[in-house]
């Protein structure tokens, strides 16, 4: 059969959500790491002595000096019509109490924004439902239009009638809610349900229970879902509520991995990561399928205070 070399990791710590490992010393970013018990985490910390990995899967029997071993594999997701009217969890499991969705492609969550050369003007207008907004400030199909304001300010509101004005326009939606109340979810998957959008939207959730990994992969997996139906010539709009509570999330994470702290105890590269992440929305050229993706990020200010930290990066 010929000798097998494979390394063994053991979890040195648990807990909040992060697992810290030793004995992986090949181990690469965004690797997936399985564990004895059957639990999955992703590898997003690599110190000199050990790593840190974001659980994905836990089970009970998850606890210190748990065996891990690399995958050699990257965290991907079930993206396709199959996914059209369900609520779903970031890494793509159904929250709606429905089998899972029957996919036959999957996507990476991390990937690179299309090239400038893929790209083409944004010409065609993506019509809100809003007059004021439609006739002062029109979106177009594959723009990215910032919605900041307090909280109370009718934002997310704005976002759902943008949804709901795309019934029988032959776009595609994606609607992902970030750390929000159960009783917010299920509001909104019911305004979509009564008005009928929710045949043409996928509902991405990461609750406000959820660890913060999974807050912090929920816009990513939105942006996926979206990225198939674009690359394939269909128009989609993705709607990011809210990107405050996501920088929040990620902050959560960095601090409990012992990155060092910025501006507000925000990590350094909290620019990036929504840059990264808003670069993927466009429209494509003729050549690559003429699709687009229009993103409307939701920002929340205090006190109408726009030039704050985070609503500055956005």
């Amino acid at each position: 059969f010929g000798l097998r070399l494979a390394e063994l990791g053991k979890v040195a710590a648990v807990g909040d959500g992060i697992a810290w490992i030793e004995g992986l010393p090949s181990a690469a970013m965004d690797e997936i790491v399985r564990f004895d018990d059957g639990s999955e985490a992703l590898v997003f910390h690599l110190g000199s002595r050990r790593i840190g990995a974001i659980l994905l899967r836990q089970s009970e029997r998850f606890t210190a000096g748990t065996t891990a071993y690399l995958t050699g594999r990257r965290l991907t997701i079930g993206v396709g019509d199959a996914c059209l009217g369900r609520v779903l969890d970031p890494l793509g499991r159904a929250l709606d109490g429905g089998p899972p969705p029957r996919t036959d492609t999957r996507r990476p969550l991390e990937a690179a924004s299309p090239p400038i050369i893929a790209r083409d003007f944004v010409t065609r207008p993506l019509t809100s439902g809003c007059k004021l907004v439609d006739s002062m400030i029109p979106i177009g199909r594959g723009q990215r239009q910032l919605i900041i304001g307090d909280a109370g300010t009718g934002k997310s509101a704005l976002a759902l009638d943008t949804v709901v004005a795309q019934k029988g326009r032959g776009v595609l939606c994606v609607y992902v809610l970030i750390s929000q109340k159960r009783s917010a979810v299920v509001a909104t998957v019911e305004t979509l349900r009564r008005a009928g959008a929710l045949d043409f939207t996928c509902v991405v959730v990461a609750e406000a229970t959820a660890t913060p990994g999974l807050k912090f992969l929920a816009p990513f997996a939105g942006c996926t879902l979206a990225e198939q139906w674009m690359w394939a010539g269909r128009d989609v709009l993705v709607v990011y509520d809210d990107l405050t509570t996501h920088a929040r999330a990620y902050r959560e994470l960095s601090l409990l991995l012992r990155r060092p702290p910025g501006r507000e105890a925000y990590p350094g590269d909290i620019f990036y990561l929504h840059s990264r992440l808003l670069e993927r929305s466009t429209c494509l050229a003729a050549q690559q399928g003429g699709g687009s993706m229009t993103a409307l990020p939701i920002v929340e200010t205090e006190q109408g205070e726009i030039a704050a930290y985070i609503p500055t990066n956005l």
